[in-house]
């Protein structure tokens, strides 16, 4: 088939590009043109690349235009964040493309009050990515029933890989975490340390959209979670983390407003987002219908990522990495 994929230079097109040349399919990305993907692949030369400012063309209405234009067979957009988008994407395309796929978000729900959470049996989201991407998968699967175009939502945990900072073991981007468990220095820890994150690689999500083109009528009017198969608390991130270093993790138990004190306000806000979902997905669905079998335990795909960054000189830690 032919493939445009939009976004296809980011996390995860890094890896879906390479796998839907693999494949054997004709794959066109569509991108601004500022960025080149995270791994280079041999895959990448057989590739069509089409340059387009999506918000521009956006704001124009002519971005469906440049997309329909391609012909596609499928398209994978990875990079829509607004039901405006989504809705303008899709009316373009209704007649034009056999199968629009969309990468949505685990935000999608709100904080959990059972896990795994299933596919549409979380919470309500809040804040405006999580509520948008909602919007966005619940549109398409209305579409999608009521005989328009075939559309499939897939939506990611925390993607790790080679090249970007994990999500840390308390829930944020802030490099001190990993520099003091890699010490062995107590690391204040908000909440009670029971509160979960699930990553998942970046090519565990690609394998989920590869199999959803591969099988397009189990995919057909569906959504699914693309995560690892398990999920990590704080305590046992932390501690799982600080055995890569040949440390034990000492873990300081603070209230919010104590963690807040004790850090940037960003750094308190991302943490405070992503352990207040406490998220932990299912993947059940993915499985049965697709055959989703994603390679990484959450920690691993971690590991990667740690590995990578200690080696390029992203992230500064005492001691050496022993695992």
């Amino acid at each position: 088939m032919k493939v445009v994929v939009i976004g296809g230079s980011g996390h995860i097109g890094t890896y879906l590009v390479p796998r839907l040349v693999r494949a054997g399919h004709q794959v066109v990305n569509i991108s601004r043109g500022t960025r080149t993907a995270y791994a280079d692949a041999p895959e990448w030369r057989e590739v069509e690349q089409v340059a387009a400012d999506r918000e521009r063309q956006d704001a124009e209405g002519v971005f469906g235009d440049t997309v329909a234009d391609l012909r596609p067979d499928a398209v994978v957009d990875l990079v829509c964040f607004t039901l405006d988008s989504a809705t303008a994407l899709v009316e373009r395309l209704r007649g034009a493309t056999g199968h629009l796929l969309h990468c949505g978000t685990v935000w999608r729900y709100g904080p959990s009050r059972k896990s795994p959470i299933a596919e549409g049996e979380g919470t309500a989201p809040f804040g405006e990515y999580g509520i948008e991407k909602d919007r966005i998968a619940r549109m398409l699967k209305a579409e999608t029933e009521g005989g328009g175009l075939a559309t499939t939502s897939l939506h990611p945990g925390h993607i790790v890989g080679p090249g970007w900072h994990p999500i840390g073991p308390v829930g944020n981007l802030d490099p001190g975490v990993w520099r003091t468990l890699s010490a062995g220095r107590p690391l204040r820890v908000p909440g009670d340390g029971a509160e979960t994150m699930h990553h998942v690689h970046a090519d565990d999500v690609a394998q989920g959209f590869e199999l959803a083109i591969a099988h397009p009528e189990a995919a057909r009017g569906e959504d699914f979670h693309v995560v690892a198969p398990t999920a990590l608390n704080v305590r046992g991130y932390a501690q799982i983390a600080a055995g890569w270093f040949g440390r034990e993790a000492v873990l300081e138990s603070a209230t919010w407003d104590e963690f807040r004190a004790g850090t940037t306000e960003e750094h308190g806000r991302t943490a405070w987002e992503h352990l207040y979902r406490s998220h932990c997905l299912s993947i059940e669905k993915a499985r049965t219908l697709l055959g989703y079998a994603p390679a990484y335990q959450p920690e691993a795909a971690v590991l990667e990522s740690v590995r990578w960054l200690v080696a390029h000189g992203g992230l500064e830690v005492e001691g050496d990495l022993v695992a």
